[in-house]
């Protein structure tokens, strides 16, 4: 159950609304479930009254106010129900109604001087609560942290009637677009409110940004108008921006400052982002730990995907591993990682990797804040993407974007699992759909890889499949058979033996790649140990098509692994 509230200026404005037949002829018998005394005139139900009338009730004691009146009197919450859930009767509404006004503290029991409020229903599944918020004693309502106590009081309402529990709030969720937003969006043929959009632009235009020029840059590339808040030294102390199509009926542009977007992309918090280490792209040192100072196979663009991938085990494993404030840093990195890729993504997979940075923006901030922890890593490796061009999704683009995405997901669980276990149920929930949506975009983006890497799977040489199907027997005991993928074995076989013929040993390949945490919650375990296999070996993601199967090195033979085989690669820093 969801109350959304809103404050306006127009009494009669808001009644039309309610009681009329709504943008698409979707309001059906308005009428009145309760209200502050009872004896509300329902213009729904009695022939006799009208909305004017009920308009000079609801504003009595803001008119006694004369030249003293609020300028926006009006205090407006619907409060919806669950699709999921039973309908209730008009008497339930009532009651839900009476526990928000009280809870809010527009009218709460016994309290003769309580605002005069009425609630409205018009569909099945929501009513609107309105009040005008001048008491009987002519003060103003104290309705500081309304949104807040209404929102806890339906948590309870919600376990009373026996309906779907949402999950509580923690005061650190962006906030949501107003129901003028909504409506306004739906006027102008927009796909959704404007302060969504900026939220996503804004947060892109920091992801991997070196310096607070770059980012201010960012912004104005993006189209967007840019009002910086200077103060008399010169120095910014805060910012706004907006869409340059999005204007008032003024025809002034529409700002919003960037605390309002999102409370981390306040000019402040961006600020410790961008100040918590030096990140350029002459760091030497993180550009070995991202990508590996042998050069990988590839473009630039898939060289940079590469050391992401890299830079986002780690950080899963510091999410299993280390403490909160840690874990709790390499999260903001992460959502950097998602918003790159979701920018530089091709059409087939934009619409999923845009919905998961959304998402995981919101499992990327709890009240464990990381005041030192350092995620420098990641937001060098968001960097090197963005400076090295758009990736396709075939070839070896394709092939690394895969082993990036397969990383994501697992780096989603793990996120999901550390906010469930510490009682971030809002982040939990958030972390399990951005891991829905980078699922599906590595659906479409993996097929193709990992297709070619099976048929050279079932293309090896008998003696050669049968040796690398013992390794993976033995080194995935207990965990190979939950995938039930043929295709996935098949691809591991390939992969194996390309390292064999490299001069690895697969077994040592393997159980390096196992050590790397989080197999448990993986779709196909053996999909998983596929990139990091070729991510050790340093092979390329998306090897040729071919039908014979892959050279062997010097001094090995398809019916024996060679005498001598290199150790595994060691990730920097393990």
């Amino acid at each position: 159950m969801v109350p959304d509230i809103s404050r306006g200026s127009k009494t009669y404005g808001l009644l039309a609304y309610l009681y009329g037949p709504g943008k698409h002829d979707e309001h059906f018998d308005p009428h009145i479930v309760a209200s502050w005394d009872g004896f509300a005139p329902d213009p729904g139900r009695d022939p006799s009254a009208n909305l004017k009338q009920l308009e000079q009730v609801l504003d009595l004691r803001v008119n006694q106010l004369g030249s003293r009146r609020p300028k926006k009197h009006v205090w407006h919450c619907p409060v919806s129900a669950d699709p999921g859930d039973r309908i209730l009767t008009d008497e339930e509404w009532a009651e839900v109604a009476r526990r928000v006004v009280a809870a809010a503290g527009i009218a709460e029991p016994g309290d003769p001087d309580g605002c005069r409020w009425i609630a409205v229903r018009h569909d099945p599944r929501h009513i609107h609560i309105m009040a005008t918020t001048v008491r009987g004693d002519l003060r103003g309502a104290r309705l500081h942290g309304d949104a807040q106590r209404a929102q806890d009081e339906c948590r309870r309402i919600e376990k009373d009637f026996g309906l779907k529990q949402l999950n509580p709030g923690d005061k650190t969720a962006a906030k949501r677009p107003t129901s003028a937003e909504a409506h306004k969006a739906e006027r102008l043929g927009r796909p959704e409110p404007v302060r969504l959009q900026l939220r996503d632009k804004v947060r892109q235009a920091v992801a991997g940004a070196a310096s607070e020029a770059e980012f201010f840059a960012r912004l104005t590339s993006a189209g967007l108008l840019v009002n910086r808040k200077v103060g008399p030294s010169g120095a910014a102390f805060g910012y706004s921006v907006a869409d340059p199509d999005d204007r008032n009926a003024a025809g002034e542009p529409v700002y919003y400052g960037g605390s309002s977007l999102a409370p981390d992309l306040s000019l402040p918090r961006i600020r410790k982002r961008l100040t918590a280490g030096p990140l350029g792209d002459g760091d030497a040192d993180l550009g070995d730990q991202a990508a590996g100072k042998k050069r990988t196979p590839g473009s630039r663009a898939a060289q940079a995907r590469r050391g992401a991938a890299a830079a986002v085990d780690d950080a899963t494993r510091a999410i299993d591993e280390s403490d909160d404030e840690a874990a709790s840093a390499r999260l903001a990195g992460a959502i950097e990682i998602i918003d790159v890729i979701a920018v530089r993504a091709p059409a087939d997979t934009r619409a999923q990797l845009l919905a998961a940075a959304r998402a995981f923006e919101r499992a990327s901030r709890s009240h464990v804040l990381a005041e030192r922890a350092d995620n420098r890593a990641l937001r060098y490796a968001a960097r090197q993407m963005l400076s090295n061009g758009y990736a396709a999704n075939r070839g070896e683009d394709g092939g690394v974007t895969a082993m990036l995405l397969s990383a994501l997901v697992l780096l989603a669980i793990a996120a999901a699992r550390w906010h469930s276990s510490r009682g971030h149920a809002q982040q939990a929930a958030a972390a399990n759909a951005a891991a829905l949506q980078l699922r599906t975009a590595y659906a479409t983006v993996a097929a193709r890889p990992m297709a070619a890497m099976a048929a050279q799977g079932r293309a090896l040489p008998p003696a050669v499949r049968e040796r690398q199907t013992v390794v993976i027997r033995e080194q995935l005991a207990g965990v190979d058979e939950v995938t039930g993928e043929e295709e996935g074995r098949d691809a591991l076989a390939a992969t194996l033996a390309e390292a064999e013929a490299a001069g690895h040993d697969p077994a040592a390949l393997l159980e390096e790649a196992r050590s790397w945490r989080e197999l448990g919650s993986a779709d196909s375990v053996t999909a998983v140990m596929v990139w990091r296999v070729r991510r050790l070996a340093d092979l390329p993601a998306s090897p040729a098509n071919r039908t014979t199967p892959p050279r062997l090195g010097p001094g090995v033979r398809a019916d024996r692994p060679g005498s001598a085989p290199k150790a595994p690669h060691r990730r920097p820093g393990r």
